[in-house]
């Protein structure tokens, strides 16, 4: 056994630890990185549901490479800065670019071309300006909840709109409208105040009851129907249950304000 003091061993101070540089979460970080460069490649060439199932795959690898890190005890600062570098790249450059090509950039007109190539540009830096924000409350923020809808989950809805529309038979320009709507929407909610659930608080180790367990592949089986469907419409209403949530505690508020005005 080796001791502390023998080469290539390890320590557990934690500004050692933070100033680590850990393989396994950070790879999940650069296949995420990867999946969203790929989404871009695949809208430059046409490949636009390619391009939107990409994106969802960088989701997915981003939402493990946290998680990895919190089971492995892997956390570092490198490994924070560079989830949002790949956070920045996937669910904000990928996403705007991928619209863009989609819908977007067909608007005829000198007006209309400008707004097209703004919005996705809109979408762009609202994504880094959440990102930058989540870093610098990360410390005093309530995990249990997002401030402004999440990166991934944006990208998620723009980019399982563009697969939708794909599908379907649609092009872009068919739902230029929407495109535009769909992407300013999902900028400003990154950098609104409304909070969203997290689900960071959900402990994957505790113990569950029977019926909860057979929703799990229930839920992958309604995926498997209409794999586009089923996800652009968890990702809509997931984007619509922050300002809904909002809403309905105002009017709580409103309501139970009323009678000590009374």
């Amino acid at each position: 056994m080796q001791t502390p003091e023998e080469p290539g061993t390890t320590t557990d101070h934690p500004a050692e630890r933070r100033r680590a540089i850990y393989l396994l979460p950070n790879l999940f970080t650069t296949a995420a990185m990867f999946a969203g460069f790929y989404a871009i490649i695949a809208a430059m060439g046409g490949r636009f549901q390619t391009a939107a199932i990409a994106i969802i795959i960088a989701g997915i690898l981003d939402g493990l490479d946290g998680r990895i890190a919190r089971m492995t005890n892997t956390q570092s600062d490198f490994g924070k800065e560079y989830d949002s570098m790949s956070d920045l790249v996937s669910f904000g450059i990928a996403p705007s670019l991928v619209m863009y090509q989609w819908a977007l950039e067909g608007l005829g007109g000198w007006f209309w071309s400008k707004i097209g190539w703004l919005a996705a540009f809109f979408y762009a830096v609202a994504a880094a300006m959440r990102l930058a924000r989540f870093n610098t409350q990360a410390g005093t923020a309530d995990r249990r909840y997002f401030v402004g809808i999440s990166s991934p989950a944006a990208a998620g809805l723009l980019a399982t709109f563009v697969w939708v529309g794909n599908t379907m038979g649609y092009a872009g320009g068919d739902l230029v409208a929407l495109a535009i709507f769909f992407t300013i929407a999902a900028g400003a909610l990154m950098v609104s105040r409304v909070r969203y659930y997290s689900f960071k608080d959900l402990n994957l180790s505790q113990r569950v009851s029977f019926p909860v367990l057979v929703m799990v592949p229930l839920v992958f089986i309604l995926i498997a129907l209409n794999p586009p469907r089923v996800l652009f419409l968890m990702a809509f209403f997931y984007a619509l249950s922050g300002p809904a949530v909002m809403l309905w505690r105002l009017w709580q508020r409103r309501r139970t304000a009323k009678p000590e005005i009374d």
